[in-house]
């Protein structure tokens, strides 16, 4: 499936904005993270704004800073926990204020997108660390975990997992749901879509995600479970919906977290979408395919909320 001019459009200036953090994983000298971190953030808000009928505010999340959305309506109690991807080492709230919008529009939910620390200057585990702390602040702040949607793209898909996971071994009150968009869920990069969807990928390559897993691992090693939730031990978890693109490097191992969920008797639903490429949610109101899977998620989760709350 070829994407529509419009969307190969956005694809050229999204890898156009990437340029500096490239050079900066590769270590040349000239490059400055800050820069290069700036520059892929305003490319984001600019290609993918955030939707109207939302309030923007900027607030703190224990010391972990972060911005809020508040929908024009919203439902009940109802959070969404959003934790933005760009491999550990970019990506900010202000740059994913559209995909997390958006879903807080469809979901009419209070939400928060917490900005955690990056590497290299911030190596695991930190950034998820911090993205633990910011959850515990949302609940400290009153939000009933049984209306929590926690959901996450590429390294924030796994993290769903990963912070689920941490949640339950720290004994602290889980979420009601979790919602994976193509999750970075193997740092070894063993899967064998690695190969096979090399050239069909338009938003990753194989080069580029080992460059951002050596950046992010430090001296860990890519089999940790909290790097890698195919390795995790993930019983006890809440129901979780995954999305992936039938182009993208990370199929094979979306797949397998799928079926590691399942056979740890987790509840999970997994979408692979025809001709999707990686983290293609971000083109909603560009691209229809995208707008259909926000819609297709939004009914998943309004059902396993209805359930949790009967």
């Amino acid at each position: 499936m070829t994407p529509p001019e419009k969307v190969r459009e956005h694809l050229a200036a999204w890898a156009q904005s990437a340029t500096g953090l490239v050079e900066a994983l590769q270590g040349k000298e000239a490059v400055d993270w800050n820069e290069a971190r700036s520059t892929y953030d305003r490319a984001m808000a600019e290609l993918f704004p955030a939707p109207e009928g939302i309030s923007i505010a900027e607030t703190l999340l224990n010391d972990i800073p972060a911005c809020s959305i508040t929908p024009d309506e919203i439902k009940e109690n109802r959070t969404l926990f959003y934790i933005h991807g760009g491999g550990y080492a970019s990506g900010s709230p202000k740059g994913y204020l559209g995909l997390a919008g958006r879903l807080a529009l469809l979901l009419r939910a209070k939400a928060y997108i917490p900005d955690y620390r990056l590497a290299p200057q911030h190596c695991f585990p930190i950034p998820i660390d911090d993205v633990v702390r910011a959850y515990r602040a949302v609940i400290d702040l009153g939000h009933d975990p049984r209306s929590i949607i926690i959901a996450g793209d590429s390294a924030g898909g796994a993290m769903v997992v990963t912070l689920m996971r941490k949640l339950r071994d720290g004994g602290l009150p889980l979420p009601a749901v979790g919602f994976a968009m193509s999750p970075w869920a193997n740092l070894t990069h063993t899967g064998r879509s690695m190969r096979t969807r090399e050239h069909l990928d338009p938003a990753c390559t194989p080069e580029f995600l080992t460059l951002l897993a050596q950046n992010f691992l430090g001296n860990a090693l890519p089999t940790d479970p909290d790097a890698s939730p195919v390795y995790a031990d993930v019983c006890g978890l809440p129901p979780v919906l995954i999305h992936i693109g039938e182009n993208e490097l990370m199929l094979s191992d979306a797949i397998r977290l799928a079926a590691h969920l399942g056979e740890n008797r987790v509840r999970v639903s997994l979408e692979v979408w025809p001709g999707m490429f990686h983290v293609w949610h971000l083109f909603a109101g560009v691209l229809p395919e995208a707008d259909e899977a926000l819609g297709n998620a939004v009914s998943w989760l309004e059902g396993v909320l209805s359930r949790v709350n009967a």
